[in-house]
């Protein structure tokens, strides 16, 4: 995607709003360059309960991989996972 210059004024606080520039964004890391120019990052939080995946290059590489598999339409149908669940009785 090519660079999209916009001007952005700050308010008499010294606020700059990104309004929809910050779509699906939870944050931003900045970067204070020796030529005095700021550069933003767009970051996005997780779950601390799926950290793990990210951490681990075998299993994300897997998920990719399905994820790869299934949107090319390379995918078996398989029976219901419903014989693993174990009943309130068990």
């Amino acid at each position: 995607m090519a660079a999209v210059e916009k001007y952005l004024r700050p308010d008499s606080k010294g606020r700059i709003t990104l309004g929809s520039l910050a779509k699906n964004v939870s944050s931003y890391k900045a970067y204070f360059n020796e030529d005095g120019s700021i550069t933003l990052e767009p970051q996005v939080e997780i779950p601390a309960k799926e950290a793990w995946l990210y951490q681990n290059k075998e299993a994300i590489e897997a998920v990719k991989e399905g994820l790869q598999d299934a949107s090319s339409g390379n995918v078996k149908k398989r029976g219901s996972f419903a014989v693993y669940v174990e009943s309130e009785e068990d």
